[in-house]
């Protein structure tokens, strides 16, 4: 009788605040929790000052987090716009964001995060044909780095926060090592039925006919405190929000996400961990 095939796990864990050292604090945080997996900010992440870390304390970091085999997660600064039709926010974007994966690339991280933006003037058009030439100037010269683009809640100017629209972002981003970063509380708020199967089914087969498979990297795994289509983006510990266990246990069930880390962004991240953990055990 031939033996079933297991799907591949899910690595479960959280971001983790590194203020107060990033081993010290953050590893022994990511320790903690019972973390597989962890997110940080690699600087401040509502400011423009470019990132920055120490190579000793980056060593220490990357060698504690191979021992314990974390994929690790950086989060860019909020304040990143590559599709802004400002030329000053872009240039600060570009170099705040270069900044950031360089010290990335020191601190071991598998990937960084960076949010979608807004096209603020509401040309959605004009911006996605920026987009393009501004990921290139980014990615120019680094060493290899992944990068996720994660869609936002859908509030006014979104350039991502549906399925379709994140393809259609993708395709002007127009780079092939450039992937996704899907946040559950943010396509809630878009208006995706997440707890619906065959829906999200559907809607991640449709996604990746777009733009190929194996471009969504990191799944942020967030319950949320609002309806959805509500466009608000507000996490809610996991289980005492609206997507609650059956819109949470669908996402960890689907196929085309098997084995993609999910990552929770909540202060209850040791509850949170664990919750999760016995989701991907049913």
């Amino acid at each position: 009788m031939a033996s079933r095939r297991k799907k591949p796990r899910h690595p479960i864990g959280a971001h983790v605040p590194v203020a107060g050292g990033l081993v010290k604090k953050g590893v022994a945080e990511g320790d903690a929790i019972g973390a597989e997996t962890i997110q940080i900010f690699a600087g401040s992440p509502r400011g423009w000052a470019p990132p920055r870390v120490d190579e000793d304390a980056a060593l220490a970091f990357r060698e504690a987090c191979g021992e314990r085999g974390w994929p690790v997660f950086v989060h860019a600064a909020y304040l990143i716009n590559l599709a802004s039709p400002v030329p000053e926010t872009v240039d600060r974007s570009v170099e705040n964001l270069r900044a950031a994966m360089t010290a990335s690339h020191l601190l071991g991280a598998e990937a960084v995060v960076v949010h979608a933006g807004s096209s603020i003037d509401g040309d959605r058009a004009g911006a996605l044909k920026r987009l393009g030439p501004v990921y290139r100037r980014v990615l120019d010269g680094l060493p290899p780095m992944r990068l996720l683009v994660e869609p936002t809640a859908g509030a006014k100017n979104a350039m991502a926060s549906t399925f379709q629209s994140t393809g259609e972002y993708l395709d002007a981003v127009g780079v092939d090592g450039v992937g996704l970063c899907l946040d559950t509380c943010h396509l809630h708020a878009a208006g995706e039925a997440l707890a619906d199967p065959e829906r999200l089914d559907a809607s991640l087969r449709a996604l990746t006919a777009a733009i190929g498979p194996g471009r969504i990297g990191l799944v942020h795994f967030n319950d949320s405190k609002d309806a959805r289509d509500s466009r608000r983006d507000r996490h809610e510990k996991l289980g005492d929000g609206v997507l609650g266990r059956e819109g949470l246990g669908a996402v960890v069930a689907t196929p085309l996400l098997q084995g993609v880390p999910l990552v929770i962004e909540t202060p209850t991240r040791e509850h949170d961990v664990a919750y999760a953990k016995a989701l991907e055990q049913r």
